[in-house]
């Protein structure tokens, strides 16, 4: 102990050391706070206690990270709007390649200006894409930037599922920070949404993802305009492989597509589409031009993209594939596989069906399945189908119109393709309590 007192580094932290009384206090002033946010480069930020109910189911993750947190800093940072708006694709990912540079440089800036204070912080998880893929296919981001945002007054989730600011509009990316301490005020979420309720989301949504009643089809959305990140990589991966030579892997995959992926791997991944995001008029700074001629917004901000000559790429068998054909008779579909299907534990498999569910095909079902998984991953759940619905939940509950008992690795392996249903069935590795013909109807309402 002597001999580490009398180390130089020791001795000079002790010289330099702040009197108790000089450290900097507890509650910070939010006020310096936030302008300590909007110097290093943010547009606007809101302060979210770590206790606040809108990231409950977020806060044992957040303490994982930092132990002693207790404040969240969200913050944006706006984006140009016309970039965004342009149906060149090219313009449009190159300003989402460089906000989301933008967005990491900040938060690093505003840590390192609180540790120059004395003050535990850390970046709460890259924009971007999720980077945590070692547990894939599980969560594999650290904080949903989302709800930090709308707990911190930040702006409201509009009906396309991104946080519209009640200035910028949706034109923003957001960040999240925190820190070990608790500040003086928090913010308070935001007294109205403003989220104009248009339409002109689903409207131009090439995928319908966007249904007029509100709904979300997050398969939809994942398979085009993700198609260049995870879940698309592994499907044109899987095509090389399954390809016979070159001239077939040309049949499968036209050069555009080879050279699109390779500007992905190369440049940062590209979103396909992302006009849900382009078409929107809310905020203060962004409604204008919509108010004052609403016809001719449509004409120069949703027309081009609607009618814009592309590839939409879809599940076989999705509510997708339609809709295309039905909406869209300037773009042409490609099936692909969305990396959806092939999960890698029933846990996955169960939290994955809400997602990957397809209620257009299950017009007229109306059925309760009992899923019984054996073996590896002993897992008992109940999934009902009404109403063009889903329900999920653990354990087996009520009357069941087909049992579904299966050894767990058999079963992936059946959702990954690499075993045959009816081989399955004959070797009683998967056994059914029911009509067949229900778990047809079932495997019709989530395609991949």
């Amino acid at each position: 102990m002597t001999e580490s007192a009398e180390h130089p580094t020791v001795r000079k932290y002790k010289a330099r050391a702040l009197p108790e009384a000089e450290r900097p206090l507890t509650p910070l002033d939010a006020a310096e706070l936030r302008g300590l946010c909007l110097d290093a480069g943010a547009d606007d930020a809101g302060l979210v206690a770590i206790d606040h109910p809108e990231i409950a189911s977020q806060r044992a993750e957040i303490l994982a990270l930092l132990p002693t947190a207790r404040t969240l800093i969200s913050f944006v940072s706006r984006m140009s709007r016309e970039n965004i708006r342009t149906p060149m694709r090219s313009i449009a990912n190159l300003e989402f390649h460089h906000a989301t540079d933008d967005v990491n440089g900040i938060a690093r800036e505003i840590v390192r200006r609180l540790e120059a204070k004395g003050l535990r912080a850390l970046n709460g998880g890259a924009a971007g894409f999720p980077m945590e893929a070692d547990r894939w296919p599980g969560k594999m981001w650290l904080i949903s930037h989302k709800p930090v945002a709308v707990a911190g007054g930040l702006g409201r989730i509009g009906i396309h599922r991104n946080v519209i600011h009640p200035k910028f509009g949706n034109f923003v990316l957001l960040g999240t920070v925190v820190i070990e301490a608790e500040v003086s005020a928090y913010a308070e979420p935001f007294d109205y949404n403003p989220c104009l309720e248009c339409k002109l989301c689903v409207a131009a949504c090439p995928t319908g993802a966007i249904a007029p009643d509100g709904h979300f089809d997050f398969s939809t959305c994942y398979t085009h305009n993700y198609r260049e990140f995870m879940g698309g990589f592994g499907d044109w991966v899987e095509t090389i492989a399954a390809s016979d030579d070159a001239r077939d892997y040309r049949a499968r995959v036209t050069p555009s597509e080879t050279v699109s992926m390779w500007q992905s791997l190369s440049f940062g991944a590209n979103y396909k589409a992302a006009y849900c995001m382009s078409v929107c008029p809310a905020g203060e700074d962004v409604i204008s031009p919509y108010l004052a001629a609403r016809k001719g917004y449509v004409d120069s901000v949703v027309r081009p993209l609607r009618e814009k000559a592309e590839t939409v790429c879809v599940a076989r068998g999705s509510d997708a594939e339609s809709h295309v054909a039905r909406h869209f008779p300037n773009k042409r579909t490609k099936v692909v596989g969305n990396g959806l299907g092939g999960q890698a534990s029933i846990a996955g498999f169960l939290r994955g069906l809400p997602l990957v569910f397809q209620r257009g095909r299950s017009q007229g079902l109306a059925a309760v399945y009992h899923f019984t998984f054996t073996c590896k991953e002993e897992v008992k759940a109940t999934v009902e189908i009404r109403d063009k619905k889903l329900t999920v939940r653990a354990g087996h509950e009520g009357v069941a119109d087909l049992g579904v008992t299966a050894d767990s690795e058999t079963w992936l392996r059946f959702l990954r393709k690499e075993t045959n249903l009816a081989f399955a069935l004959l070797r009683r590795k998967i056994r059914l309590r029911g009509s067949p013909r229900l778990l047809l109807a079932f495997g019709r309402c989530f395609p991949s």
